[in-house]
C-alpha cells in the first residue's frame, strides 16, 4: 500500500498480493530515445532494473498477459525481455525486419503476437513455435502502419495508416473492411475498451473519433467526434472500467474525457513534460501513468486532477510505456 497525501493506493504484483518490498513487484516500465527501457518499483518510483534496447528508440511497449515479459519495438527490430529475471539483456529478438515497427500487443493467451509497422504490414507472430520465431500472417496496407489494436474478442485486428485510413481485418476470414474518418489525416493510435463496445481514433490534427461496435463480427457506427488537442494526438486509451478515455497530444497535455458524455474530465499538464507520448491506467481507473519527451514518467490522481509521483531515469524523452497490475 502506498499512501500518498493521505490516499492509500494498492498496486498488486504478479501473485495477487499487496505490492510491498522489492521481490515482486507490479510491472510500470517505460522505454524511449535513450536506448533503454527502465523497470519501476510503482509505488516508490524507485528503478529497479534498466534493460538494454540498442539500435533504435522505444516506439511501444507491451507487457505479455501472464506479466513476466515485455516486448518492446523500434526501427527494424522487435525484442522481448524478461521482467522476473534480473537479465538486462533481451531473450527473443525478432529480426529481418524492415523500417520502424510501431505498435505491438499479444493474444489474450499469449499464444501469438501482433505488429504493425512503416513498411505497410500489419503481422502476426505465432509464439507457440520454436525460435527463430517467423511472421505466420501479413496484412498488407497501402500507407505505414502507426495504430494496430486487438479486438478484445480476438477475431479482429483494427489498424490505422498514415494516409488516414483505419482498416479493419478479420483474422479468421481474412475479410477486411475500411473506415475513413478525416480526408488526409494520418491516423496515430486507436483502442478499443474493454467491454469491446467503443473504438476511438485520433489523427495527426488533433481530433478523436469515437465509434460504437456492435454485433458478430463487430461493426462500427459513428458515434462522436471530439476535438480533442490543438495539435498532433499521440495517443488514446480507455480505463479499465470503460468509463473515461485518456488522449495524448504535443500540445503538453493528456485529457480524460468521459464516455458517458464526452465531456472533458480532466486535463492533466506539467511545465516541464512538453509532448505526451503514451500513458496507461491503473486496474482500478483511478490513476493514470504518462510519459513525456522531459525524460519523466508521472502517476496522476484522476479524481482529484493531482500530480502524485514523478519517475525519474531516463536520459531523453519517454515514447512508450506499459503498466500492469492485474493479478494473474
Amino acid at each position: 500500500m502506498l499512501v500518498i497525501a493521505g490516499v492509500s493506493i494498492v498496486f498488486h504484483n504478479m501473485s495477487g498480493d499487496s505490492a510491498v518490498g522489492s521481490g515482486s513487484q507490479v510491472a510500470l516500465v517505460t522505454g524511449g530515445y535513450d536506448h533503454t527501457i527502465k523497470l519501476w518499483q510503482a509505488h516508490s518510483g524507485v528503478c529497479l532494473r534498466t534493460m538494454q534496447h540498442p539500435d533504435s528508440q522505444v516506439n511501444d511497449l507491451e507487457i505479455n498477459p501472464n506479466g513476466q515479459m515485455v516486448a518492446a519495438c523500434g526501427y527494424q527490430h522487435i525484442r522481448t525481455y524478461d521482467l522476473a529475471s534480473a537479465n538486462p539483456d533481451p531473450v527473443m529478438n525478432f529480426e529481418n525486419i524492415i523500417k520502424n515497427v510501431s505498435r505491438v500487443g499479444f493474444q489474450e493467451n499469449g499464444q501469438w503476437m501482433y505488429t504493425g509497422g512503416e513498411d505497410c504490414t500489419a503481422r502476426i507472430w505465432d509464439l507457440r513455435v520454436g525460435r527463430p520465431f517467423q511472421c505466420q500472417r501479413i496484412f498488407e496496407v497501402p500507407a505505414p502502419v502507426n495504430a494496430a489494436v486487438l479486438h478484445p474478442d480476438q477475431s479482429q485486428i483494427i489498424v490505422g495508416g498514415q494516409t488516414g485510413i483505419i482498416h479493419i481485418w478479420d483474422i479468421r476470414t481474412d475479410h477486411h473492411e475500411q473506415l475513413i474518418p478525416e480526408a488526409e489525416a494520418s491516423i496515430q493510435d486507436i483502442a478499443i475498451d474493454p467491454e469491446g463496445k467503443l473504438m476511438a481514433a485520433v489523427n495527426n490534427k488533433g481530433n478523436c473519433y469515437v465509434w460504437s461496435l456492435g454485433g458478430s463480427p463487430p461493426r462500427p457506427v459513428p458515434r462522436t467526434k471530439l476535438q480533442a488537442h490543438k495539435k498532433y494526438a499521440l495517443r488514446c486509451k480507455f480505463s479499465y472500467d470503460s468509463t473515461m478515455l485518456v488522449t495524448t497530444s504535443g500540445d503538453w497535455s493528456a485529457r480524460v474525457w468521459r464516455t458517458s458524455d464526452w465531456s472533458l474530465m480532466r486535463e492533466l499538464r506539467h511545465d516541464s513534460q512538453r509532448w505526451v507520448w503514451d500513458a496507461a491506467f491503473t486496474l482500478d481507473s483511478r490513476y493514470l501513468f504518462t510519459g513525456s519527451s522531459d525524460s519523466y514518467a508521472r502517476l496522476w490522481d484522476l479524481e482529484k486532477g493531482t500530480l502524485e509521483r514523478e519517475y525519474c531515469g531516463h536520459q531523453k524523452s519517454i515514447t512508450a510505456l506499459a503498466f500492469r497490475d492485474q493479478a494473474v
